[in-house]
């Protein structure tokens, strides 16, 4: 006697039926992420709207998506700083590109290292970096040996060697090269390849989709820096964009230092905006790296899994 009835199958069509998301649901997630999306934009938006307006609107109505006066005031006062805002930029440029390929190139290199598990001083490594993670030496420690043992006092490469290795990505790259599978590089061992044709060669081009997702963190990391400025750079005109917008938002002292006598910095500072120059500031930082986010989307899409075996 048959006690359990084989489920009969259902047609191709029937079975998209059954998996299809109802018309009332669809609907309701469409609404979700459309308000999830708003909430995102909106506080964007008025960053950049209030930017654009008068301190006198601002004081009169607040905050508004519809102020009753623009003005161009803010970014014509930042802008009167003139080379050294385009010496700050051109700094942080170079500091944001050559600060994550360094910081990629030893992150990729360490973490692989720590992968093979024919390695001798694996565990050793592993636990020094996991060790990292928990202690710190502390910022006047940090100051020392950069700048005594290092000398990298009042220099470019005091913006970019002290953060150019982070454990958490060597965890990541390092979960992700022992995924990749280990016939891939016996067959290049096999065929005469050596370690550094291995890794540049076969394992970097599989791990395109991960470097590119740590490269967009540490992207952000070095351009939204500004401690490093103000703890090891004392030559202003070596400060990047941050410190340089740091500086200016917390003290006009720096304004009358870059001013051609005391008479333009008494005209800089009585018609200096508050409310709209925080705006304008934010708004001269976020912008470039919202644009360079596109370039790194599809990485994020592809995630961090590429690679197989042919059998």
């Amino acid at each position: 006697m048959q006690i359990f009835r084989k489920k009969a199958a259902l047609p191709a069509d029937d079975e998209l039926a059954v998996n299809r998301i109802s018309k009332a649901a669809d609907r309701a997630l469409n609404v979700v992420f459309f308000v999830w999306a708003l909430a995102c934009v909106l506080p964007l938006l008025l960053v950049v709207i209030v930017s654009f307006s008068s301190e006198q609107s601002i004081f009169q109505n607040g905050y508004s998506f519809f102020p009753s006066e623009w003005s161009l005031d803010a970014y014509r006062f930042f802008f009167k700083l003139g080379d050294q805002l385009v010496r700050s930029y051109g700094i942080t440029v170079f500091v944001t590109a050559a600060g994550t390929l360094f910081s990629l190139a030893i992150t990729a290199m360490f973490a692989y290292v720590l992968s093979r598990s024919d390695y001798a001083y694996n565990r050793l490594f592993t636990l020094l970096m996991l060790f990292t993670m928990l202690f710190n030496g502390g910022i006047v420690a940090s100051y020392m040996v950069n700048t005594q043992i290092l000398g990298l006092g009042d220099s470019v490469g005091a913006l970019i060697f002290p953060m150019s290795l982070n454990a958490f990505y060597v965890i990541v790259l390092r979960t992700f090269y022992k995924g990749i599978p280990l016939e891939i590089i016996e067959a290049a061992r096999i065929d005469g390849a050596g370690e550094f044709r291995t890794f540049f060669r076969i394992v970097l081009p599989l791990s395109k989709p991960g470097l590119a997702t740590i490269g967009m963190f540490t992207t952000i990391a070095y351009w939204n820096d500004w401690f490093l400025g103000m703890l090891y750079i004392v030559d202003q005109k070596k400060y990047p964009v941050q410190t340089l917008l740091w500086s200016m938002q917390n003290s006009l002292e720096f304004m009358k230092q870059s001013s051609a006598n005391a008479l333009e910095y008494a005209e800089m500072a009585s018609n200096a905006p508050t409310d709209s120059g925080r705006m304008a500031l934010t708004v001269l930082v976020v912008l470039p790296i919202l644009l360079a986010y596109p370039f790194f989307q599809k990485y994020f899409v592809k995630g961090l899994t590429v690679g197989g075996v042919k059998g």
